[in-house]
């Protein structure tokens, strides 16, 4: 007995089903063929060979390979020898799954670690503490999952009476969006500093990932300026989700001015919107994450069902607001939590 030279099996091409080894492979029965000549399934692939025996590889209750041997001599394969060679294939298949389990193993502890590193990159981009400004109440919270998702929140000081505040979500988990995260960080910081208007920088944000990233992705965010001493934000929305404006007597509104996101076309073009903040009112940014946490039934908890939270809330300082809001994220998953990361930034004009 020997093995097939390489060139014998250049032209040869078995489908599932197909001679004894495709039979084999597709039943998961083994084969003794006495003279394979005389056997319609066999088909041809070395002339000198007479009888054949095959036996399959099964691991978890699936063929994973076969073991084929072929004799020069008539009937040279008994029930016996087919004992053995299942009693091999058997060893194999143990052998295959281990190497098979050490492999996933080995992958998984990779993905661990680039979901680690995808982790830190975003939590290193995330601001240490909440801005001090003067006629406001400030602060921010990112309530991450165990998977690395794509919301980012920032500010900056520009002034010592303004700010730029900063929310976004990026399409995307893992190290891509960390990647494009620190990418989108870097380049509306570098807009901020040259003193562009909000809706030049995220034009030219805009550009710059469109020419950088791949067609599906992109990124929702809201930049704005705030300003102490007029109390006003100068923003601009790039397809994030609507800030919610609370006022002193408890009226509702959405904010639902802005554009596309960030990314999708070359020359988006993007307008800067204006707020005059009164004493008492309360801007909420917030990411997808919040709104579309869901309760055992599947049902979203809404953005209607989040401004009722702030509202029942609005007495609280921002800090302690933002922790309440998240309890409330809580409770309406029934302590599971939201699947997305859950960002909130909340912003109070006091009187």
């Amino acid at each position: 007995m020997r093995g097939y030279d390489i060139d014998e099996l250049q032209e040869l091409h078995l489908k599932l089903g197909e001679g004894f080894i495709g039979s084999v492979a597709l039943s998961g029965e083994p084969v003794i063929s006495p003279d394979v000549r005389l056997d319609p399934i066999y088909v041809n692939a070395r002339d000198t060979t007479r009888s054949e025996m095959v036996a399959p590889i099964i691991s978890n209750d699936e063929v994973i390979g076969v073991f084929d041997l072929e004799s020069d001599l008539l009937n040279a394969y008994s029930d016996d020898d087919l004992e053995v060679l299942m009693l091999l294939a058997s060893q194999v298949a143990i052998i295959i799954e281990k190497v098979m389990l050490h492999e996933q193993l080995i992958e998984k502890k990779r993905l661990e670690g680039q979901l680690e590193v995808a982790r830190q990159v975003q939590l290193e981009l995330l601001p240490a503490k909440d801005p001090d400004l003067p006629k406001f109440d400030i602060s921010a919270y990112n309530f991450p999952t165990e998977e690395v998702s794509g919301d980012y929140y920032d500010w900056v000081r520009i002034y010592d009476d303004q700010i730029g505040i900063v929310i976004a979500d990026v399409a995307g988990k893992g190290v891509p969006a960390a990647l494009l995260m620190a990418f989108l960080r870097a380049s509306l910081r570098a807009a901020t500093h040259v003193g562009y208007a909000t809706h030049v920088s995220m034009a030219k944000v805009n550009y710059l990932l469109w020419e950088s990233i791949e067609r599906n992705q992109f990124v929702t965010a809201f930049y704005g300026i705030l300003d102490a001493s007029n109390r006003t934000l100068s923003y601009s929305n790039a397809g994030h989700n609507p800030p919610l404006l609370i006022d002193s007597d408890g009226k509702i509104r959405f904010i639902d001015s802005g554009e596309q996101p960030l990314g999708m076309f070359q020359d988006t073009r993007y307008h800067e919107y204006y707020h005059s903040f009164q004493p008492g009112e309360i801007l909420l940014l917030y990411t997808d994450g919040v709104t579309e946490a869901q309760d055992e039934n599947g049902e979203e908890l809404g953005r209607e069902r989040l401004a009722e939270y702030v509202k029942a809330n609005s007495s609280l300082p921002a800090r302690e607001l933002v922790a309440s809001l998240q309890r409330s994220v809580m409770d309406w998953t029934g302590g599971l939590g939201s699947n997305d990361d859950a960002t909130f930034f909340v912003v109070k004009a006091l009187e």
